[in-house]
């Protein structure tokens, strides 16, 4: 599946959140990854990223399309990662 994963968290806590969505998905902008997973993966990776944040300051969304072929993008601008699975 393709997951979009956005984040507005504490100063505090946003490199440790970067660093941890790292291991899963590609960083495309600031306070935005997204990429392939696993729906195990996305699990983990939703467990881990509960430990790190306040839930009651912190917030974090998960976008997830189960068909990318379903999904078009467009940008303006430098684009950070290149990401050929759109159309």
């Amino acid at each position: 599946m393709f997951v979009i994963i956005t984040y507005d968290v504490s100063e505090k806590r946003v490199n440790k959140v970067c660093k941890k969505l790292k291991e899963y998905l590609n960083w495309t902008q600031n306070s935005v990854f997204e990429g392939e997973i696993t729906k195990t993966q996305l699990l983990k990776c939703q467990r881990d990223l509960e430990k790190i944040i306040d839930h009651e300051t912190d917030s974090i969304y998960y976008y997830v399309v189960e068909n990318p072929k379903h999904l078009k993008k467009f940008h303006v601008g430098a684009e950070k990662a290149d990401l050929d699975i759109f159309f």
